[in-house]
C-alpha cells in the first residue's frame, strides 16, 4: 500500500485518512475496499453523507444516464430542468405532506456555506447582530460556523476572534439542574443580563459532533415558543442528522415544530455530491438579487441525484425501516453497555447512536480495534468518549448484525477484558 505522495504532498491537515490508514478503491452499499483487496463495514457513512449507501444503484444510474444525454452540469443559479424538477419534486414529496411552506435557497454546496446563508439573511432581517448557539454545537468551519460551534480545539484554529455569538446551556448540560433553557429565558427577560436579544438561536436537534447528545421534544417546543416570544429566528441545523438519520426526513418533526429555517446538506443529494440548500419561512426571503451568491450554487448533478434518493419518501416504508434498524441497535448497545462499568450510557436517536464512555479518548481505543476488524466508526464529543454510530440507513440486517459483532468485540478489546458470545 502507496501512501507516500499523501504524506508527501497532502497538508498535515489530513485527518481521517489517520484512523483509518488504507487508500480505499471501490465502495458499494455499506461496503468498502481497500486497493489491496481489504473489504470494511462502513458505519461512519461519510459523517452522514451516505445515507443511501455507496453507489446506490437507482440513483447512480439516475446520474449516469443524466450525464450520458449531456445534461448541464454548470448553471450558477441560471435556471435548469435539472433545478426545476428538484424543486417541483422536494416540494411534492417532502415539504407539502409535511405541511411546511419553505423558499428554497442554494448557497454554496456545503453545510458550512448554508449555516453562514442563514444566519447572515437572519442578521439581515431582524436588524441584529448577536446569535445563539448551544454547548457542543458544530455548525461548520467557517468563521461565521465556527463562531456557533463550541469545540475549543477547532475554535482555535480560527485565528481571530469569533464574534457575535453566545453558547447557551443544550438539553441535558451538566449544572443546569434538568432545565437549561432557565437561563436563555432569564437573559432575554433581564434588562440587566448584559445579552442583547438576538437576530437568531441556531440549533442540531441530536448534536452529532458534539457527542449524539438529544434534545427532547419538550425542550425544542420550549425553544420554539421562547423564540416566537421574542420575535429570533429559529434555526435548525439539519445538515448531519436530517435526511432520515433520526427516522422521519426532518429532525424535528417529532417535536411538532415548524423552524424558520433549515439547513440541510450531507445526504441530501443521495449520493455523495456536494449540495446544500437554505429552507427560509417565505416572509423572511428579504435577499436582494445576488445579495448572497457562489460559484458552485446550481450543481444540477446534485438536484439529479437528490431527486432519484427522494423516492425513498414516497411512503413511509424506509422511514419505518430505520427505525426498525435502530431499535435492534439499542438493544444490541445496551446489553454492551451492561457488560462494561466503562460504559456510561448509550444515547441517540434513529440511526445515529452513541456509546458513551465514562474516560476521555476510551472512543478512540474502540474505533481503532474495530478498524482491526473490519469495520470503519468514528468518534464524537469533547474529548472522544463517544464511540458514534452511523451506518447507511440502507444497512442490511445481516450486515448491522456483523457491525454489531464487531463492535463488542472492539469494546472487550479496547477495555482489556474477553468479549461475550453475542
Amino acid at each position: 500500500m502507496n501512501t507516500e505522495p499523501f504524506k508527501q504532498l497532502e497538508s498535515e491537515v489530513r485527518s481521517y485518512c489517520r484512523s483509518f490508514p488504507v487508500v480505499f478503491t471501490q465502495a458499494r452499499g455499506a461496503r468498502l475496499t481497500g486497493e489491496d483487496g481489504s473489504e470494511y463495514l462502513d458505519f461512519f457513512a461519510g459523517a452522514g453523507v451516505l445515507n443511501y449507501g455507496h453507489n446506490n444503484p437507482a440513483i447512480k444510474q439516475a446520474l449516469m444516464d443524466y450525464l450520458a444525454d449531456d445534461g448541464i452540469v454548470h448553471s450558477l443559479d441560471m435556471y435548469s430542468s435539472a433545478k426545476r424538477r428538484f424543486l417541483e419534486r422536494f416540494n411534492e414529496v417532502i415539504l407539502k405532506p409535511r405541511d411546511l411552506e419553505y423558499r428554497v435557497q442554494f448557497p454554496g454546496p456545503t453545510g458550512t456555506n448554508a449555516v453562514e446563508s442563514a444566519v447572515k439573511l437572519a442578521r439581515k432581517v431582524t436588524g441584529r447582530q448577536g446569535v445563539i448557539a448551544f454547548t457542543n454545537a458544530f455548525h461548520g468551519m467557517t468563521l461565521g460556523a465556527l463562531a456557533l460551534s463550541s469545540n475549543k480545539f477547532k475554535r482555535k484554529g480560527a485565528g481571530v476572534p469569533l464574534d457575535n455569538a453566545q453558547a447557551m446551556p443544550f438539553d441535558g448540560y451538566p449544572g443546569t439542574n434538568g432545565d437549561s433553557l432557565a437561563y436563555l429565558e432569564a437573559t432575554l427577560e433581564d434588562e440587566g443580563s448584559g445579552i442583547d436579544t438576538p437576530a437568531a438561536i441556531v440549533l442540531e436537534t441530536v448534536q452529532a459532533e458534539g457527542g449524539v447528545n438529544v434534545a427532547s421534544a419538550e425542550w425544542l417546543q420550549r425553544l420554539e415558543k421562547i423564540a416566537r416570544k421574542h420575535d429570533i429566528v429559529l434555526i435548525v441545523d439539519d445538515i448531519q442528522v436530517g435526511c432520515g438519520r433520526t427516522g422521519a426526513f426532518f429532525s424535528f418533526e417529532e417535536a411538532g415544530i415548524k423552524p424558520d429555517m433549515v439547513t440541510l446538506s450531507k445526504s441530501l443529494s443521495g449520493y455523495g455530491l456536494p449540495f446544500a440548500v437554505v429552507l427560509i419561512r417565505p416572509d423572511l426571503d428579504q435577499w436582494e438579487p445576488g445579495e448572497h451568491n457562489g460559484t458552485f450554487r446550481g450543481h444540477n448533478p446534485a438536484f439529479v441525484t437528490a431527486v432519484a434518493a427522494l423516492e425513498y419518501w414516497r411512503d413511509d416504508a424506509f422511514q419505518k425501516s430505520t427505525q426498525e434498524k435502530a431499535r435492534t441497535v439499542v438493544e444490541r448497545l445496551e446489553k454492551i453497555a451492561d457488560a462494561h462499568d466503562a460504559i456510561k450510557e448509550v444515547r441517540g436517536r434513529g440511526l445515529i447512536q452513541g456509546l458513551v464512555f465514562k474516560e476521555a479518548g476510551k472512543a478512540n481505543d474502540v474505533s481503532a480495534e474495530a478498524f482491526k476488524r473490519g469495520l470503519v466508526i468514528e468518534t464524537a464529543g469533547a474529548e472522544d468518549e463517544v464511540l458514534k454510530l452511523l451506518p447507511p440507513l440502507t444497512v442490511t440486517a445481516d450486515e448491522l448484525a456483523e457491525g454489531l459483532n464487531i463492535i463488542e468485540q472492539s469494546v472487550a478489546a479496547a477495555l482489556g477484558k474477553e468479549a461475550r458470545a453475542a
